[in-house]
């Protein structure tokens, strides 16, 4: 097993293709998204919020990073870009991986 970073970020489904644009040049390999509801500072969301295309929804984005420094580059760079205007909350998690080469580490 690998040591590597994990970077989660929840944030409103309308910036995911900006957000995930900014993990990519951040320097991760690859991301994964799933729907996300929840409760939090801004009330209630549900994970299948009616909506045009969905857009009012919340998603749960993921992505393993070589090292806790790169990942919080990334959030970093994600919070300064969109978390004044949109929900959102980004958190780091360590994580051991089988596959380095699958994620740069």
């Amino acid at each position: 097993m690998y040591d590597a970073t994990k970077l989660v970020i929840i944030t409103e489904r309308v910036i995911l293709d900006g957000v995930t644009k900014l993990i990519l040049e951040g320097g991760a390999t690859g991301y994964t998204h799933v729907d996300a509801g929840g409760r939090g500072s801004r009330g209630k969301r549900s994970a299948n919020r009616p909506g045009v295309g969905g857009v009012l929804s919340n998603v749960k984005i993921e992505a393993i990073v070589s090292d806790a420094d790169q990942a919080e580059a990334i959030i970093q760079s994600i919070a300064e870009r969109y978390f004044a205007n949109y929900s959102g909350i980004a958190y780091l998690e360590p994580v051991h991986i089988l596959r380095p080469h699958k994620f740069a580490v």
